[in-house]
């Protein structure tokens, strides 16, 4: 998993409330046994409306998506996650997130912040009007725009250690190797194989 530290973006908004996972990716395309090749079917039944406001040409190189509330509900796909990340996305800042596709985001290394609704309607009038760039950097959990403004947000202790180190949960479990296998070695009470 690639580390995150800091992101530098281009936002473009969707303001559309209770986005789920199948809008993100349609199940009829969950069928890769690989995470990549989603990005291409991210938000398909959206984009077939020409207005749909992704489609314009300047969110193009958006990295970072200003969302709305409930944002990933529905069903528990890693899928949407996958999408997100091969669409371009590395970050999805929200009013609220569904509770697995929050974990699944960060499981997987994609970035999911929660900000106060009045922020959210202001990023998302911002970034329609004009280009909204953004620095997130998660080691100091801020988020710099303008010339000047910064503003902070919360995340998990142990979900921000993991992705600055580019963790998912088998690495990070892996990575105490040699803690384990010596707390297995001091606490084995009885090992038959040491008799020969």
């Amino acid at each position: 998993m690639e580390k995150i530290t800091i992101i530098k973006g281009l936002a473009a908004p969707l303001a559309i409330k209770n986005i789920d996972t199948d809008l993100i990716i349609p199940a009829q395309h969950m069928t890769n046994v690989s995470r990549e090749g989603y990005g291409k079917y991210l938000f398909e039944r959206l984009r077939a409306d020409a207005n749909f406001i992704l489609l314009q040409p300047k969110y193009k190189s958006a990295s970072i998506l200003i969302a709305d509330e409930n944002f990933g509900c529905g069903s528990s796909r890693e899928h949407a996650v996958w999408a997100l990340e091969d669409g371009g996305f590395r970050c999805v800042i929200a009013k609220s997130f569904a509770d697995i596709f929050f974990n699944n985001s960060a499981k997987n290394g994609l970035l999911l912040i929660k900000l106060p609704e009045e922020q959210i309607n202001a990023f998302q009038k911002q970034a329609t009007n004009e280009d909204l760039l953004l620095e997130i950097d998660l080691k100091k959990q801020t988020i710099s725009y303008g010339q000047s403004a910064s503003i902070p947000f919360d995340y998990d202790e142990f979900r921000k250690y993991c992705l600055l180190n580019g963790l998912d949960d088998i690495d990070y479990l892996t990575s105490y190797k040699a803690d384990i296998e010596r707390y297995r070695q001091e606490k084995e009470p009885y090992n038959f194989l040491k008799l020969f």
